[in-house]
């Protein structure tokens, strides 16, 4: 029992410091920076001590301002933090509970891949575009993982096609092209009928969230809202509960 709180606390501890390191990527993405440079301040430019970079601590130590400047400092880096720590213990104890090679290479496969879509999530819904840099290294490592797996490859042209009869049809106006390229490695990564789950979810909850926008003045019907973080959310519940959720789906219509 104790050996197993400390292994997630480990996973737990993995997941805040990927969140830090994810948030250096955005950051940088944003302001084309390269990532071998020491972090500071977007505000002052004071280069950042170690103790102001410790994950979701430092934030609250500061009570969410500059050490130097006293400028406030965004929430999205304790978030980001807290969420891929979250994110990393839910894969941990749903898919990889048993220890051997083939489920540590799995283990560490989504939790690279889960770390692109955190990316994407946060760079869509602050820039309202998919980053091209983030999303093929994605594609390309779902790809060779998925290698010789016919369903995955599949669910990747059945997802990306119909995205792009969207596209094609409003052409552009409905779907951007960064949305038909994500469904690419929602394929790869899910399969079918994984995938279908995933787009459903996707629309449902861009469905729900769209309506509250415009009940409170948000969003009108020609407002833009970015897909994309409704199809990583998709992807990631359809990744981890799918099966239930198709065979809850089934059963609602069969009876």
């Amino acid at each position: 029992m104790f050996a197993d709180i400390l292994i997630y606390l480990f996973v737990f501890i993995l997941g805040l410091c990927a969140g830090s390191f994810l948030n250096c990527v955005i950051y940088r993405l944003e302001k084309e920076k390269k990532m071998t440079t020491r972090s500071y301040c977007p505000k002052c430019k004071k280069q950042l001590e170690w103790r102001d970079l410790v994950p979701v601590l430092s934030f609250f130590i500061l009570k969410g301002k500059c050490r130097s400047c006293k400028k406030p400092i965004s929430w999205q880096y304790p978030i980001v933090e807290i969420s891929t720590a979250a994110i990393f213990l839910l894969i941990f104890n749903f898919q990889f509970s048993i220890f051997n090679f083939e489920n540590i290479a799995s283990l560490i496969f989504y939790w690279a891949i889960n770390c692109f879509l955190i990316i994407i999530f946060v760079y869509d819904l602050k820039h309202y575009l998919i980053p091209d840099k983030v999303l093929f290294p994605a594609i390309i490592i779902a790809l060779i993982y998925d290698l010789f797996a016919i369903n995955y490859l599949l669910a990747a042209a059945v997802a990306s096609g119909f995205f792009l009869v969207i596209f094609l049809i409003s052409k552009g106006c409905w779907m951007g092209f960064g949305d038909v390229k994500l469904a690419v490695l929602m394929g790869l990564l899910l399969g079918l009928p994984n995938v279908l789950a995933a787009l459903f979810l996707a629309f449902f909850f861009g469905a729900i969230i769209g309506l509250i926008l415009m009940v409170f003045d948000k969003k009108n019907l020609k407002s833009e809202i970015p897909f994309g973080p409704f199809l990583i959310a998709g992807t990631f519940i359809a990744m981890l509960w799918g099966p239930q959720i198709i065979q809850w789906y089934s059963r609602l219509f069969s009876n």
